[in-house]
């Protein structure tokens, strides 16, 4: 089963630590969002292998937008 990882708050991808194909675990850092200067790991919630990224560095995003897709 898919496991959808969505923004909790508006913010800015500082960066961008897995690709498409990767394996992780549960715990592991997918991306690391900036907001009011603050850095936020944004982390795996079930192990798997990340079937989409739909952030790249830069991109604003909104809450509950979607940042990437485990399977």
């Amino acid at each position: 089963m898919a496991e959808d990882v969505r923004a909790e708050m508006v913010s800015t991808v500082y960066q961008v630590v897995v690709a498409e194909g990767d394996e992780v675990q549960e715990g592991d850092t997918l991306v690391i969002l900036e907001s009011m200067k603050m850095e936020i790991p944004v982390l795996a919630e079930v192990p798997g292998t990340v079937t989409s990224l739909g952030v790249t560095v830069g991109d604003v995003i909104q809450q509950g937008d979607l940042i990437a897709v485990i399977s």
